[in-house]
């Protein structure tokens, strides 16, 4: 006997849904299959199984391109929309990058 179907509507980017769709097309797993499966590990393991982690704030992110840069700097600070404030004598390299990229 099949049990009982229900139906889900998810609201999602379009774009995350295409890549998806597409890694789960290459693995031979359906989008609907995918989402039971998930289901089905939720309570398995009576939790995510996975752990959410939070997006790098603005800051992080600047932090992280001024190293891949390998520019010396001692502290760098940034305000809430991710600006960098500069000591144009004291960090000519930083400044350099931050105003000219």
């Amino acid at each position: 006997m099949q049990s009982a179907k229900s139906t889900i509507n998810v609201k999602i980017d379009t774009s995350v849904k295409e890549a998806a769709a597409e890694l789960l097309s290459r693995m031979g797993i359906d989008q609907t299959t995918a989402i039971d499966m998930f289901y089905r590990k939720i309570i398995a393991v009576r939790t995510i199984p996975f752990q959410p982690e939070p997006l790098p704030t603005n800051g992080e992110l600047l932090l992280a391109a001024i190293k891949r840069k390998g520019i010396p700097h001692k502290t760098v600070e940034v305000n809430e929309q991710g600006h960098i404030f500069v000591d144009k004598d004291k960090d000519p390299d930083l400044y350099d990058w931050a105003v000219n990229g």
